[in-house]
């Protein structure tokens, strides 16, 4: 027996809840499953995963994140259980000017 006595619980301890991190290249993805407690944001997850040692792309400082896909403000959105926090990459191409650019391509193809 240990020389910790346990006391009983106040119901004040926060509970552990699972939640995933993600980041995905084009040829490479990962996904950790980690416990967190109650209360964690965002961005703490993505810290405790680990997952930007994994990755040289990755900086939590400056990346922009989102969970299941809607974008949150990673250190005020709290985790629920089952979330899954996505780790987005900067974007090459500005999507609108993309969008714009194939529509030029297909009128004058129309020509």
């Amino acid at each position: 027996m240990s020389d910790v006595e346990h006391q009983p619980s106040s119901g004040t301890e926060a509970a552990i809840i699972d939640v995933e991190v993600a980041f995905a290249l084009p040829d490479r993805q990962q996904i950790v499953v980690l416990k967190v407690q109650q209360g964690c944001t965002a961005y703490q997850a993505a810290e405790l995963s680990g997952i930007a040692g994994q990755f040289a792309e990755i900086d939590l400082s400056t990346m922009k994140m989102g969970v299941f896909g809607k974008a949150v403000k990673p250190h005020d959105y709290v985790m629920h259980a089952g979330d899954r926090v996505e780790i987005y990459r900067p974007l090459i191409a500005d999507p609108k000017a993309s969008r714009k650019a194939r529509a030029d391509k297909a009128q004058t193809v129309k020509k």
